[in-house]
């Protein structure tokens, strides 16, 4: 196994609670080591395998339960020796403290403390509003776990009725979710007990962040339950404009649709409490600017986006009684259109001061550096956690903390919104130069696939013969990179930029 197929094989890794394969080790935690290579902190993860002999990797793999056949523990071992642990360091690797081999090379990992709406958060991952959150066990157990905060799940006044079954995904072939639907609305419990629990939740976690999600049918309603919030003791109040499966007219995403309502509802809000007040937006819109300006002008502390996008799915496992519903979707396959919006958001000079908290396929902390390079101070994360379980907040905080470290940067507030300026307009971009594929022989395998779409989908500048080795047709290159995109093992990549020849 070369280590290009290192994430490969972690991927096939079922998870497992109790894991058997670090019951089998007596000085590692194999099953650690995995999760933190599944969730790309593979840097870190070799602390987790060190201690372990041979012997015991081998009946670590002699454990395993998966219904294939084993991971093979004793060949990721090497991998991951090989390629975290036989490196020089770098000086930033040094000035970091950076974990190697799993031991400290001095100092320590940046803090991930960072300030949303006035309030200081230890780091900046939150449960999202949603079936992640909707008992204080729950949340009390992400609070242990290390979450800095949740946004509960929505609270109103109207009778709530669930339908059975209300989740659906679309898969990727190794089993693991690519998008996820739900018609699922809002918290089930009476208002008195949901307020209650978030009470009791910043009573004995006063230094957690606990927000107060909720949704009205009237001025009076949103008025009644974001007071009643504020009495609950809870650091700020959430409005849900933007949930896409309700039962009743006027509410959820029908009101995110209408600026008028938004601005209306938002104001009424600010006025009756004290405490930040933060609009949730739905996707559901041409344009999140124009809605989020509404909410700017009447006096939001903040913005949450984005909720689910309406989307069908044609699984008859989903359907209620022989029948489909139009509903959210989320996951991964979400992601690039949350980025979309946020950066729609944080480009508007006008609500400069407005705060973000971004949401939409957050799995890991790479996908977390995204949102907040493009403005936004806090996350939010739901389909991971139900994926596999708020277990995932280690690696959210220690690989942001390595990724900080190796760069160099104290305060996470330093990268905020640094990559806003890397955009510009289709009007804007270099259309004089190009950038030619370059192919590394020593890792392609000759499979042909960057020939087969670059004939059939790009500018037939490849060439592939009986020798198996693809060549790029100068002549013909325009540069667009499809072949880049297809290599199944990362074998092409770039040249410099050079200008058009006429």
């Amino acid at each position: 196994m070369k280590r290009l197929h290192l994430m490969e094989e972690a991927e096939r890794c079922l998870l497992c609670e109790n894991a058997p394969c670090s019951k089998a080790c007596k000085t590692a935690d194999p099953a650690r080591a995995l999760r933190a290579i599944r969730f790309d902190n593979a840097s870190n993860s070799w602390k987790w395998l060190k201690d372990a002999s041979e012997e015991e990797l081998a009946a670590a793999e002699n454990a395993c339960i998966h219904y294939d056949r084993p991971i093979r523990l004793r060949e990721i071992s090497k991998i991951i020796a090989e390629e975290y642990c036989n490196k020089p360091k770098t000086e930033s690797d040094k000035e970091g403290g950076l974990l190697n081999c799993g031991k400290e090379t001095g100092g320590k990992l940046p803090s991930l403390e960072i300030e949303f709406c006035g309030l200081r958060c230890e780091n900046p991952f939150f449960l999202a509003s949603s079936a992640i959150c909707t008992n204080y066990e729950m949340v009390a157990a992400a609070f242990e776990a290390g979450w800095a905060g949740v946004f509960y799940k929505t609270i109103c006044l109207e009778e709530i009725k669930e339908v059975s079954p209300r989740f659906d995904v679309v898969k990727n072939p190794d089993g693991s979710f690519a998008g996820f639907r739900n018609m699922e609305q809002l918290s089930e419990n009476p208002p008195a007990v949901d307020f209650q629990i978030l009470s009791s939740l910043k009573r004995n976690f006063p230094g957690k962040i606990v927000v107060a999600s909720i949704m009205g049918n009237t001025e009076e309603q949103w008025i009644d339950l974001a007071r009643m919030a504020e009495e609950a003791g809870v650091d700020a109040v959430e409005l849900n404009f933007s949930c896409p499966q309700m039962r009743l007219s006027g509410m959820g995403s029908d009101v995110g649709q209408n600026m008028e309502l938004v601005a209306i509802y938002t104001s009424y809000v600010k006025n009756a409490v004290k405490i930040p007040v933060i609009p949730k937006m739905t996707p559901n819109v041409d344009s999140m600017a124009k809605f989020a300006l509404s909410c700017h002008f009447a006096g939001a502390d903040g913005i949450s986006a984005i909720n689910t996008i309406k989307s069908v799915t044609m699984s008859t496992g989903s359907a209620i009684d022989g029948k489909r519903i139009v509903s959210g979707y989320s996951g991964k396959a979400v992601k690039p259109i949350a980025l979309r919006f946020i950066l729609e958001m944080a480009q508007n000079h006008i609500m400069k001061n407005l705060q973000l908290s971004g949401i939409g396929g957050i799995n890991t902390w790479k996908d977390a550096l995204e949102f907040i390079q493009l403005g936004c101070r806090n996350t939010q994360v739901c389909t991971a956690v139900m994926e596999y379980g708020y277990r995932i907040i280690d690696d959210l905080k220690e690989g942001l903390q390595t990724y900080m470290a190796q760069r160099g940067i104290e305060r996470l507030e330093d990268i905020v919104g640094e990559e806003v300026k890397t955009f510009a307009t289709t009007a804007e971009v270099d259309r004089d130069t190009k950038v030619f594929p370059t192919i590394d022989r020593s890792v392609c395998i000759g499979c042909g696939r960057c020939y087969i779409s670059c004939r059939d989908g790009g500018h037939q500048a490849i060439s592939f013969g009986e020798d198996r080795q693809p060549k790029i047709i100068g002549q013909k290159c325009v540069g667009c990179h499809l072949c880049r995109m297809v290599c199944p093992t990362g074998a092409i990549g770039m040249a410099r930029r050079i200008p058009k020849t006429v």
